[in-house]
């Protein structure tokens, strides 16, 4: 379906998220031009109110934001924009414009990074080198990861225990990549489950 510019005088209001953690970054306004020029050049291009004209996010600092998918809401008048953030979206230099610095969803930007270093064959990377001894390797050091976990489990030092449980979320990953599964496979199987009628 259209987008429906004429229910607020040629302007609607457009959500951009970080297509990899969901983060909500900004909210801008588009008409149709800037809609055109964003689909057709891959980065995200505003209407703005203020300078009344088409602006790129980015022109001038550099931080694009580069256009995954656009999805558009039931009443084909507000835009979802999902993108990857080339560096700080807001101009204070926040990740985002409601200064919300959290680590939630940094899995999905793992995952990538993990990705990256291992199609790229970075021979410096650890990751790397554990993925090219191959499944064996790669499957017995999540086994030690969670041994590791389990014994700091036992003891009372949190530190530790959460840096063991980064390490076996790291190699997990690292496993998951070697399966060629994605994380987001995994959580699927964790929200069936949920939804599986109760046993009486």
């Amino acid at each position: 379906m259209p987008i429906d510019f004429s229910k607020t005088n040629g302007l609607v209001p457009v959500i951009i998220q970080n297509y990899q953690n969901q983060q909500v970054l900004m909210l801008g306004y588009m008409n149709e031009e800037a809609f055109a020029k964003t689909q057709s050049e891959g980065k995200v291009t505003f209407f703005s109110r203020s300078k009344n004209r088409l602006w790129t996010k980015g022109e001038t600092s550099g931080n694009f934001l580069l256009v995954k998918d656009i999805l558009i809401d039931c009443d084909n008048d507000t835009i979802l924009i999902k993108a990857d953030p080339i560096g700080p979206t807001c101009h204070t230099g926040s990740t985002t414009c409601f200064k919300e610095e959290t680590a939630k969803g940094f899995l999905y930007e793992l995952e990538q990074t993990i990705a990256q270093r291992i199609d790229q064959n970075d021979v410096d990377s650890y990751t790397n080198k554990l993925f090219r001894k191959g499944i064996n390797k790669v499957a017995q050091k999540v086994g030690e990861e969670a041994i590791e976990l389990v014994i700091e489990a036992k003891d009372d030092n949190e530190d530790l225990f959460k840096n063991e449980a980064a390490d076996l979320l790291y190699h997990l990953l690292i496993l998951l990549k070697t399966k060629n599964v994605k994380l987001e496979d995994i959580e699927l199987v964790l929200k069936n489950r949920v939804n599986l009628p109760r046993r009486k």
